[in-house]
């Protein structure tokens, strides 16, 4: 075995995050782990990186035993789920850092590493130059030059990638699966992080499922299926294809947007009406979340008309210019929007639970220039109950909580100021299977109990299918076709493409 860990116990104050976990990886194998958020994962990759030191158990790497700060970790190659790079450097530089692990002397010659990278981005089908910076690369190539980084490292044996997918387009994944072959092939381990259970079939040689901190289930892939890996992973059966689509949906029109354009769209036009889910699908950089941001007021809109009905169908703010828009007025509207970084954008890691959910209405809270904190948290711990938020206190670190539970958070944040109309902008990114579950249930109770109008931003076709009444494509920045329910995923993704449908809802 490549690299074996066994026993492994990992305890923080009040929690055991490993408990007596053992799992290993072969040579020229890729062994996928599974687990909701929280059942440990995480946990297992800092031990065997070397960041956490376990209190029990025990790690070797090609049959030697590693020791705090040892050499041994130096074959652990690990790629984040975030992007990791110097963005304002390029390409060439970013594929050898740091140099001392990758072969490259002082002085450096830029010449010399230039050629030395060609090779490497062509291999690994990066649509870059060796000089072109990071930042002006695309989310997917950007997590390609990630893990062609992570191999150039000259003692790496084992490769392990965190949800290394979650951001990409199913065309982009099909990239990375090949270069995650191509490590297969060189005789690297691979350990392969991902919620996407679809993706296990494709890739895998192995599964292991996580759950609370134990390792509950492992296999062979020919030998699962997904109703298995839902099962060992929650500990009980889901149906994965069930439907949240709201019974409603007929409601008056509380959103039109006519004829918008804006940074990265252009001529956009629709309506969202008060008890549905309006999906709206595309590729990457299909123009969705820029035309959200104009919508909410984060960016300008450079032309056209977005008008925000109140209660009664007339309109709560008007039509709002370029010059007017901006989020406050939003808020003021009822219209919140919930942001696709949630890591980066929607929480404060190191404010607590309570902090983080009163933030928005603490206004609310405050009598003669002071905050009643009684109040604030009698309120908070009434909204987190209502969203099933688990922690262990509402003074806890939302950083220390699941994804799920963050998630959770923030839209019991984002109700407690009475929107009307809530944007979700891709908000199961990185959420295990059970806690997309919920937070598809929550979409659907808002719409269908509390009437209001939901538009959810998904690149995952099956969130779109089985939440959305309505599905709106966009296409370079435009919308290309909208469909009603029954939803078909083979219409949408020719959609996608700009390719016609069968009924030709399709404007090219």
């Amino acid at each position: 075995m490549l690299l074996r860990a066994e026993g492994l116990t990992k305890v923080f104050p009040g929690v055991i995050a490993l408990n007596d976990i053992t799992i290993d990886v072969a040579e020229g194998e890729v062994h996928c782990i599974v687990g909701e958020n929280g059942a440990g994962k995480s946990t297992l990759i800092k031990c065997l990186t070397g960041v956490y030191k376990p209190e029990k158990g025990r790690i070797e790497v090609s049959g030697e035993a590693t020791t705090e700060g040892g050499v041994q970790f130096a074959a652990v190659a690990y790629v984040p789920q975030e992007i990791d790079l110097f963005m304002q450097m390029s390409v060439m530089e970013n594929l050898f850092m740091p140099f001392e692990r990758t072969g490259v002397t002082t002085p450096i010659s830029y010449r010399a590493l230039e050629e030395r990278a060609r090779p490497i981005i062509e291999e690994y089908g990066i649509k870059a130059t060796p000089r072109t910076l990071v930042s002006e690369l695309s989310v997917a190539d950007q997590q390609l030059v990630q893990i062609a980084r992570a191999v150039q490292h000259e003692d790496a044996k084992i490769l392990i990638l965190d949800e290394p997918t979650s951001s990409l387009t199913d065309d982009d994944a099909t990239r990375v699966f090949q270069v995650v072959r191509r490590a297969k092939a060189r005789g690297m381990g691979v350990i392969y992080i991902s919620h996407k259970l679809d993706e296990l079939a494709v890739i895998g040689d192995r599964v292991t499922v996580f759950r609370n901190g134990r390792s509950v289930a492992s296999d062979y892939i020919e030998n699962v299926d997904i109703d298995w890996l839902i099962r060992e992973m929650t500990g009980r059966k889901l149906a994965w294809e069930q439907s949240f689509v709201p019974n409603s949906g007929d409601g008056d029109v509380v959103l039109d947007v006519r004829s918008a354009s804006g940074p990265g769209f252009q001529d956009v036009s629709f309506q969202l009406r008060a008890g549905e889910i309006l999906g709206f699908s595309g590729l990457v950089g299909a123009g969705r979340t820029e035309l959200m941001l104009s919508i909410y007021g984060t960016t300008p809109l450079y032309a056209g008309e977005i008008t925000v009905h109140g209660a009664d169908g007339e309109r709560a703010g008007g039509r709002s210019s370029r010059r007017k828009r901006s989020p406050e007025m939003s808020l003021k509207e009822g219209l919140a929007y919930l942001p696709e970084d949630r890591k980066r954008l929607g929480i404060f890691g190191g404010l607590s639970v309570a902090a983080n959910t009163s933030m928005m209405s603490l206004s609310g809270f405050v009598r003669g220039g002071t905050i009643r904190q009684g109040t604030e948290k009698q309120a908070v711990l009434e909204e987190v109950k209502r969203y099933d938020v688990r922690f262990p206190t509402i003074d806890t670190a939302i950083r220390l909580l699941s994804g799920g539970n963050q998630q959770k958070v923030i839209i019991a944040r984002t109700m407690m100021v009475t929107p009307r109309i809530v944007i979700f902008d891709e908000p199961t990114k990185g959420i295990d299977v059970g806690a997309k579950y919920e937070i598809y249930d929550l979409m659907r109770r808002l719409a269908e109990e509390q009437g209001l109008g939901v538009i959810l931003v998904s690149s995952e076709l099956d969130e779109i299918v089985y939440c959305s009444n309505r599905a709106i494509v966009m296409n370079q920045g435009r919308v290309v076709s909208e469909f009603d329910q029954p939803l078909n995923k083979e219409a949408l993704v020719s959609a996608m493409f700009g390719h016609r449908d069968p009924i030709g809802n399709v404007n090219e």
